[in-house]
């Protein structure tokens, strides 16, 4: 089974994290696979939208697969899986076309980065997100602390990341993590309702928009930071204080 499907279907290039058993964590395997669809999706001229998304109806992403990265014990260990996973969202962020995180189920810790990463997040009603690295003795460690607070209120972002605590869809809408809350009913068709009109217009006029986002940073800036967060995780994981509630979180029954 491909860990990360690839699909590009009336102008959207759908990047699909495809291990729902798992509630699509992340593994070592699934960073390259990302980072190779992003590059074909830059250049895929079929593609106008960047669609995240997880496979099945549980979950968008859960994180980090910690029953593989328990296996880390170093800093050094961390910073190297952690800055592979960084460069990723770094790619993401400065991607030339508009990013859409389609929250279709729980996306939580490394899933709310990915999230963050993404110009807008849409979300299914049922939806339950947080960063929640707070729970396990570390930060986030992807660079989503840096990218959350460039996407909504400073101070708000502060308040979810220094909480760890799970929020509902409406609660992202309220505090601007979240764009849309789609329909209950039927949420898919809503957010193809919603992005039909984004589809139809020119390439040239969306690439040039998203720029301008661009423009506001200084990329330099936010790679330096984002660094900085991803060092300031490492230190942590090296812990015992994580190392236990890494323990804890896999002996749970």
């Amino acid at each position: 089974m491909e860990k990360v499907k690839v699909e590009v279907e009336d102008g959207i290039g759908w990047v699909i994290l495809n291990q729902p058993e798992r509630y699509n964590a992340v593994d070592h395997d699934m960073i390259g696979l990302i980072g190779k669809a992003l590059e074909n999706l830059k250049n895929d001229d079929g593609v106008k939208i960047l669609v995240m998304t997880g496979a099945g109806e549980k979950s968008f992403c859960s994180g980090g697969d910690l029953s593989v990265f328990h296996q880390l014990h170093t800093e050094d260990e961390a910073y190297e899986m952690l800055s592979k996973m960084g460069e990723v969202l770094f790619k993401i962020f400065t991607f030339p076309k508009p990013t859409i995180a389609l929250l279709n189920g729980v996306t939580v810790g490394g899933g709310c980065e990915i999230a963050s990463a993404c110009d807008l997040r849409i979300a299914y009603p049922n939806v339950k997100f947080g960063f929640i690295q707070g729970t396990l003795g570390i930060t986030t460690g992807w660079g989503g602390s840096t990218f959350v607070m460039e996407r909504m209120n400073p101070e708000s972002a502060f308040e979810i990341l220094i909480s760890a605590m799970k929020y509902s869809a409406q609660d992202g809408y309220e505090k601007g993590f979240v764009q849309k809350v789609l329909d209950i009913e039927e949420p898919l068709h809503d957010f193809k309702e919603w992005i039909e009109p984004l589809t139809t217009k020119n390439q040239g006029v969306l690439q040039a928009y998203k720029q301008r986002g661009l423009d506001r940073y200084n990329l330099s800036e936010i790679k330096l930071r984002v660094d900085k967060e991803i060092r300031e995780c490492a230190r942590l994981w090296a812990t015992d204080d994580h190392h236990q509630a890494v323990k804890t979180f896999l002996n749970r029954k």
